[in-house]
């Protein structure tokens, strides 16, 4: 058995059709309109695990690949364990609590085909997929299948923002508070992840930039992105602020940057629920009983000071650097 940590390539073929991906976080969703080969996809894992080699399928992959499906998932995931577990798309369970509850035990990897935002499974909006296929080769030839990702850079115009919406109110926030004071604007906590799309709905609301945590974001991209989409607004989505101050070279350890280059590698499913909260691990544990101890209810005004304000700021996107020179 394996540990359900780093990546895992899966390929999934038979005579026809072939599959090729990698799995890099506990919880992958797979989006996309029918005939784009999601169900096809999931049909081609059952019939392997229901008929071995009879099935005509192949499953390729360092773990167990597997199947749950219907009012019974409990007790089928109840003997599935360090495997990658799938869920086709019409399985209403993916959206309640006690779904969520199995996911963050962390003994499996997840990947859900769903059309619908999943409000309680912290997922990153890097983990969001479609299915394409690369090409035909013939009657008898495979179609060869990847995975892309939906969402992309949502950069826009940045002549005239005014506003930066955060989505907490603690540590990232009088961060930015204070970005957004030393480039005139005005910084507005949205209190929850939920609450942006709320906030952007309900408002009359342009010239901002919306700063989330992109590791946990995945549930609100969807209807966010739509609801911006005729708008002057940024989507900024780091993988959270506890990764911006890591990934700033502020905190010196020699390990840090194969952490952060390979963190998948790192993350123990059993223990981190999201990456979000790996990286706020990672921060205390570097940091604490020094004078950069961090917190992540009230920002250590170290944090704040010129030089190291500066050495996380470099590592904003172009955006945020083109406010000064647009004051």
């Amino acid at each position: 058995m394996c540990k359900m940590r780093g990546i895992y390539h899966v390929i999934v073929q038979n005579r026809y059709l072939k599959y090729e991906f990698d799995i890099k976080r506990n919880i992958t969703i797979i989006q996309g309109d029918s005939a784009t080969g999601k169900t096809t996809l999931v049909d081609m894992i059952r019939e392997q695990v229901l008929n071995g080699d009879d099935s005509g399928v192949n499953i390729s992959c360092a773990c167990r690949c597997r199947v749950i499906e219907g009012n019974t998932w409990q007790e089928q995931l109840a003997y599935i364990k360090d495997s990658i577990v799938f869920v086709d798309e019409g399985n209403r369970f993916v959206s309640s609590k006690d779904f969520a509850r199995e996911v963050q035990k962390g003994d499996n990897y997840f990947v859900i085909v769903t059309r619908e935002g999943l409000e309680a499974l912290p997922y990153s909006v890097t983990e969001i997929y479609g299915i394409k296929s690369s090409g035909k080769y013939g009657k008898l030839e495979s179609v060869y299948h990847e995975f892309y990702r939906i969402y992309g850079s949502f950069e826009k115009n940045d002549s005239d923002l005014r506003t930066l919406l955060v989505e907490d109110s603690n540590s990232g926030y009088e961060f930015f508070s204070a970005v957004a004071q030393e480039n005139s604007m005005r910084c507005i906590s949205a209190k929850g992840k939920s609450n942006i799309f709320n906030f952007v709905s309900t408002n009359e609301v342009d010239n901002m930039i919306i700063i989330a945590d992109g590791a946990a974001f995945g549930s609100q991209i969807a209807r966010v992105a739509n609801a911006i989409k005729d708008k002057n607004i940024t989507l900024y989505l780091p993988e959270s602020f506890e990764w911006l101050i890591l990934s700033s070279g502020i905190i010196y350890d020699n390990k840090l940057q194969d952490l952060l280059s390979n963190t998948s590698s790192y993350v123990d499913s059993r223990e981190f629920f999201s990456w979000e909260r790996f990286f706020t691990y990672v921060l205390i544990e570097e940091t604490k009983d020094t004078h950069m101890a961090y917190n992540k209810h009230n920002l250590n005004p170290v944090y704040l000071h010129g030089k190291n304000k500066k050495t996380i700021e470099a590592k904003l996107p172009d955006i945020f650097k083109r406010l000064h020179q647009l004051r």
